[in-house]
């Protein structure tokens, strides 16, 4: 049985296999899964740091974290997603832990602020984020803006 490992890495550190199982499943989640048709290579993974565990030869969970001033001027958390296969197993709650820890290490944030599909808010609020109030659609599904203050 294959040992499942997080995986930390700026995106010049990415082989070329991994990068491609990363905008696989993000497809599969995001475009295929919720049927939203948008342009998934947004021009931001070369400046994210990209967090991923792979189970049984699939990246089960993933995420990338941005440095303060890259996406808001707080650090960031986006494109979180668990593959449908590895659903109800704590995943996405150890994918956050090491994201905010990440941040954390990596940055130091005093903040860090998301956007968050709005069926996830509670799933946030449970790591400290708060919503903003600002609410809005993104790729027609509906969003609201999360800030979590640093430690």
């Amino acid at each position: 049985m294959q040992r499942s490992v997080w995986k930390i890495k700026e995106f010049p550190e990415l082989s070329t296999s991994e990068l491609y199982e990363i905008l696989k499943v993000r497809q599969e989640v995001f475009v295929v899964e919720q049927t939203c048709h948008y342009l998934d290579a947004d021009g931001h993974d070369e400046a994210a740091v990209h967090i991923w565990r792979k189970t049984e030869g699939k990246i089960s969970a993933y995420c990338r974290i941005f440095a303060p001033g890259l996406k808001y001027e707080e650090a960031s958390i986006g494109r979180v997603l668990t593959h449908p296969d590895f659903r109800g197993k704590n995943l996405g709650r150890s994918l956050l832990r090491i994201a905010l820890d990440a941040i954390e290490t990596r940055f130091g944030a005093a903040g860090i602020r998301i956007s968050a599909q709005d069926y996830l808010l509670k799933f946030y609020s449970e790591f400290g984020f708060v919503d903003t109030g600002h609410k809005y659609l993104e790729d027609d599904i509906p969003h609201t803006e999360m800030y979590k203050r640093g430690n």
